[in-house]
């Protein structure tokens, strides 16, 4: 594709009119109007739960709106499925890449293209010679009969990038495409996105890194609350514009940074100091104590899992120390954590936690039975287990249905889910519970259940720690710890809790 004429930039590939939706009584958008052109890339930024993402999987033929319009080369156009937007010559790469990891990287490029003489019945041989040139026209320098599972982050992103191109796309919406590269990758990967727009491909450009918005973007378009509070021209941007436009109000050098903890439920019971893992944890410092519910807000890639996972003796820390009950702590994997009374809810639940193929009841008390590192015996008898089955699911007010505790965990709702792994480490009576995105796809009401079972956890003294994209959530907790870039932003505590300032600490690295 050679490169766009001034002509081409000034009409709009798409228009979006008005557009509005709803999910019950919560409006996602309410009534936005943007513009994509080709040859420029567009930046799309906000908090989580903005908008951005319902735009996007509005385009996508993801979802379908309540009203408005979307207007493609001039013309009204119903985006009824992901199929109808590929063919319209959308591609859409999000945070978790849609990539076969049994297959090569040429095989993956190819994958859903109409051309597919490459998929021969043995190995998937001879994939199209076009397969190689729009390898190189974004920069891919491996070999491309690597198996996808042994590529770098960053390469996996020239993949999915390379497959959206080989389908002749004309817009490009990436999501959050540096959040776990390094800085020089990351470098790596904006010229691919500057070199496309060179070509005349619109590029949709979501990203939390505010500096990354700036030096890319030819245009800026701001969400907050479903809606466009900012459309601006590079010429006109800076970081102050677009922080205040993210929070909804003018922001004061250094407000509610590192604000004193009033709140002592109890003596510290964990305590990191300045632990550094990988490219993406950094120095991240906190201190949680026992009885009391701490929050930790962060955008994507901040950080808050890495140190969860440290914590957790999942990965070991390159620097930085930790104590725990005031002895130094060091766990060497995830059973040396569980000996020290430390549990982990990870925001994955389906495919970290659970056993679909067995009962509540198994789910319950999996962790005790296969474990002799928890203090009682591993194997009791199932009377016993069915009992403490029953009383745990009841304390946590997991919704049963024919066949109770024996009845298969796939059968719950994805809240009764969440209690019943909650309520797997309550049986080894943690002294520092972590949960990692606990309200992820459940429903509202399931929500708030789930956080009244939080809270209780820790009136009845545990340390527990809450990790949540959904700043709102974090509004109840006794303190909350902001991570942005690898590094601990600030502390927040009392009336200084706020959405306001979780955001601004988050965007003030």
């Amino acid at each position: 594709m050679s490169d766009i004429t001034s002509a081409q930039r000034s009409a709009p590939l798409v228009e979006v009119h008005d557009l509005q939706k709803n999910y019950g009584a919560i409006q996602a958008l309410r009534g936005v109007d943007v513009a994509f052109s080709r040859g420029l890339i567009h930046g799309l930024v906000g908090a989580n739960g903005a908008g951005k993402s319902t735009l996007v999987r509005s385009l996508a033929g993801l979802e379908q709106p309540d009203g408005g319009e979307i207007v493609i080369r001039g013309e009204a156009t119903k985006i009824a499925n992901p199929g109808e937007a590929g063919r319209l010559g959308f591609a859409f790469i999000y945070q978790e890449l849609n990539l076969v990891d049994t297959f090569t990287a040429s095989q993956n490029i190819i994958l859903g293209s109409d051309d597919r003489r490459g998929f021969q019945w043995k190995g998937f041989r001879g994939i199209p010679s076009r397969v190689a040139a729009v390898a190189a026209r974004v920069g891919i320098d491996f070999d491309l009969d690597t198996p996808v599972a042994d590529l770098t982050v960053h390469q996996q992103w020239l993949v999915s990038i390379a497959r959206a191109l080989v389908q002749d796309c004309e817009l490009i919406a990436m999501d959050e495409p540096t959040a776990s590269l390094d800085a020089e990758e990351a470098s790596r990967l904006l010229k691919v996105a500057r070199d496309l727009a060179a070509q005349g491909v619109a590029v949709i450009f979501i990203s939390h890194r505010l500096d990354e918005i700036i030096d890319i973007c030819d245009h800026v378009t701001v969400f907050k609350d479903g809606e466009v509070s900012l459309s601006i021209d590079r010429s006109d941007v800076t970081r102050q514009k677009l922080v205040e436009a993210i929070v909804g109000r003018s922001i004061q050098p250094g407000e509610n940074k590192d604000a004193p903890s009033a709140h002592h439920p109890g003596d510290v019971f964990l305590a990191a100091e300045n632990v550094g893992r990988g490219k993406t944890l950094r120095r991240a410092t906190i201190a949680v104590r026992k009885g009391e519910l701490l929050g930790i807000a962060g955008l994507v890639g901040s950080g808050r899992t890495e140190l969860a996972r440290v914590i957790f003796g999942a990965d070991r820390p390159d620097s930085g120390s930790m104590t725990l009950g005031g002895k130094p702590y060091a766990p060497k994997s995830i059973s040396d954590a569980i000996r020290h009374r430390v549990a982990y809810v990870p925001e994955e639940r389906r495919s970290e936690a659970l056993f679909l193929g067995l009962s509540v009841m198994s789910n319950l008390h999996i962790t005790t039975w296969l474990s002799k590192l928890i203090p009682g015996t591993p194997f009791v008898s199932t009377k016993r287990a069915r009992s403490a089955a029953v009383a745990t699911t009841e304390r946590l007010g997991v919704v049963l249905r024919n066949g109770g505790v024996s009845q298969p965990i796939s059968g719950l709702s994805g809240g009764n889910q969440q209690k019943v792994v909650i309520g797997r480490w309550l049986q080894a009576a943690p002294e520092l519970l972590i949960l990692d995105e606990p309200t992820r796809g459940v429903d509202v009401g399931a929500r708030s259940d789930i956080y009244e079972r939080i809270r209780e956890i820790a009136r009845d003294g545990t340390a527990v720690i809450v990790i949540s994209s959904d700043f709102e959530e974090l509004l109840e907790c006794d303190r909350v710890t902001v991570i942005s870039g690898g590094k601990t932003a600030g502390n927040l505590v009392g009336p200084d809790i706020t959405v306001d300032s979780m955001l601004h600490l988050c965007y003030a690295q």
